[in-house]
């Protein structure tokens, strides 16, 4: 999920990410090799990000664009430095996030004008954004749901009735206005925080109770689960965060108006609602990544 965005600007696109891996995936490309070096292309190391990656892969190899994967690398520290070198050249990024994780900025309220301001911080490094989608995937703050039954909670400024909060969150959370930072700093709740890494343990400490709140994607399963409850961000503190690619200028010069297209076309489609599910597939059913895209694209006559 997008807490693995942290990145101080000043080191922002710098060195490269190694051992890249070779495409793969055993799937017959439906049009003639266009040739050239493979485009590279990254993705986070959470879910969706994942799915997006494939998603955008799968539909240039359709159109003969060689690509090679790297997926799952982790955070901006390590995705970001290695565009700017050329190692890495595409990334599904989220506005809000890149704004504000990646160059310690306020991100605007509305999706063009994210869209705008962070075309304008990555002009410098070498980096374009195309089209983004309807699509959005933000941090979204749960809690058991008898909890806030009980406690009559539905908006985070309610958790100031509790004597007691924990959030649990990424070791990252810690020092963002969008986790830990805003509920202390923006609802000035008193809140301690609990580092934990992954999201099944994060998840397993809610129920417990060991935890009262912790971060999911919006697109995850738990937001849709009754044993839980979905809390809204009534000050405001997590940006809008349509998905949006960003690729390095060098392969757009090169590759023109066709690779635009063929991207832009993915995000054109892209819903919320269809990113949960394809989400769903992979984190609840077993699919992966690369299975459920195709299948998307092949719905949506992409691949």
């Amino acid at each position: 999920m997008r807490w693995t965005r942290t990145m101080k600007a000043g080191v922002l696109l710098g060195a490269a990410v190694l051992g890249l891996t070779a495409c793969g995936g055993g799937e017959k490309q439906a049009a003639p090799s266009k040739g050239g070096a493979p485009i590279v292309v990254a993705s986070f190391n959470f879910t969706d990000s994942q799915i997006l990656g494939e998603l955008y892969a799968q539909a240039l190899e359709a159109k003969g664009y060689p690509v090679q994967r790297k997926p799952n690398i982790g955070s901006r520290e390590l995705v970001y430095p290695s565009l700017k070198s050329g190692e890495l050249q595409f990334i599904p990024e989220y506005q809000g996030a890149a704004i504000s994780s990646g160059f310690n900025q306020s991100a605007p309220k509305d999706a063009d004008s994210e869209h705008a301001k962070l075309a304008e911080l990555l002009a410098p490094y070498g980096v374009q954004l195309l089209n983004y989608a309807p699509a959005e995937n933000k941090n979204t703050y749960i809690v058991k749901a008898d909890v806030a039954k009980a406690q009559g909670l539905t908006k985070i400024s309610d958790l100031k009735k509790l004597d007691k909060v924990v959030l649990g969150g990424p070791p990252e959370c810690e020092t963002r206005a969008n986790c830990f930072v805003g509920f202390r700093d923006t609802y000035h709740l008193n809140v301690t925080f609990q580092s934990i890494q992954e999201a099944g343990p994060r998840l397993a400490q809610l129920k417990s109770g060991a935890v009262t709140v912790i971060p999911v994607d919006s697109v995850s399963p738990p937001t849709a689960d009754p044993a839980f409850t979905v809390l809204q961000d009534d000050l405001g503190i997590v940006a809008t965060e349509n998905i949006v690619p960003a690729v390095v200028k060098k392969v757009l010069d090169e590759r023109g108006e066709d690779f635009k297209a063929t991207v832009n076309a993915v995000s054109a489609k892209l819903t919320t609602a269809e990113l949960r599910d394809l989400n769903k597939r992979v984190d609840a059913d077993g699919d992966t990544a690369a299975d459920v895209a195709k299948d998307w694209l092949t719905k949506q006559g992409l691949a």
